[in-house]
Formats: C-alpha cells, sequence, structure tokens
C-alpha cells in the first residue's frame, strides 16, 4: 500500500504568521491564524481533515452499497468539523456528516443501516475513532 505525502512550511509567530502546504498530487493551500480562529481568507487544517472524512466516507459508503448488491449512482457529502475551546485547549469536537446518496434499488432502512455503518468504519473514521463525536445525516433520492 502507498505512503501519501503532504508537508507544511509555517513562517512568522503566531497571530501575525502564514502558513503554506502541498500534496505530492498538487493539493495545496494557505492557512493563517485568521482563517483558522477568525474569518480570514485561507484553509485551515480542519478543512483538510473534513475533506479527507468526506471523501473516505462516499467511496466506503459506495462500496458497501455494491457489496450488499446495490450499487450506487452517486454518493455526496459534506463533512463540517467543529473546533471549540475545552479548557484551555481548542479540540476539534463534532464531525457532521451529511450525505445524500442516489441508489437505485435500495430501500432506505438499508441505505440508513449501512450509512451508519459506514459512519463508524471508513479509515479515516477509524482513525478519529474517540477523539470526536460522529453526527450523520443520511438521505436517499431515488435514480
Amino acid at each position: 500500500m502507498p505512503t501519501r505525502t503532504a508537508n507544511a512550511k509555517w513562517e512568522g509567530g503566531l497571530k501575525g504568521g502564514r502558513g503554506n502546504y502541498s500534496s505530492a498530487t498538487g493539493l495545496g493551500g494557505q492557512y493563517s491564524f485568521s482563517s483558522r480562529f477568525e474569518s480570514g481568507s485561507g484553509s485551515t487544517p480542519e478543512e483538510l481533515l473534513a475533506a479527507a472524512h468526506a471523501s473516505c466516507f462516499s467511496m466506503a459508503l459506495a462500496a458497501a452499497l455494491e457489496k450488499n448488491g446495490t450499487p450506487s449512482t452517486s454518493i455526496e457529502t459534506t463533512a463540517s468539523a467543529t473546533l471549540e475551546k475545552v479548557g484551555d485547549a481548542f479540540s476539534i469536537t463534532t464531525m457532521q456528516l451529511n450525505t445524500v446518496g442516489v441508489v437505485p434499488n435500495v430501500d432506505d432502512a438499508t441505505f440508513q443501516q449501512l450509512a451508519t455503518a459506514t459512519k463508524d468504519g471508513c479509515i479515516v473514521s477509524r482513525a478519529l475513532k474517540g477523539n470526536m463525536e460522529f453526527k450523520l445525516t443520511a438521505t436517499l433520492r431515488s435514480a
């Protein structure tokens, strides 16, 4: 299995500094204190974590539906990572997954069951498990 690599560089102090990140495949962006803790422009580590979780969840749910004999036409997931101050430190407290699946030949109960199992079982969920609360809203749309 491959090892994936990304790097980040921060220059300056916390509030006045700035950083950038990049990956081997070309993913990249800038981040700052303002983008992370205020409403400034730029990316955040939490945004990248949410993107990773949404991507992993969508792919894993598609695999579960296919294994069930009811392959999806599409799975679209939005993940929202909530950053909050807990005691004296900041923590990502919640990851909200909102997914919409276009899946022919599956009933809502089966879709919900597979989505819930995927919420707990996808690779990124397993990496984050025990560190934050996962919430899921799963919507089935007919093809």
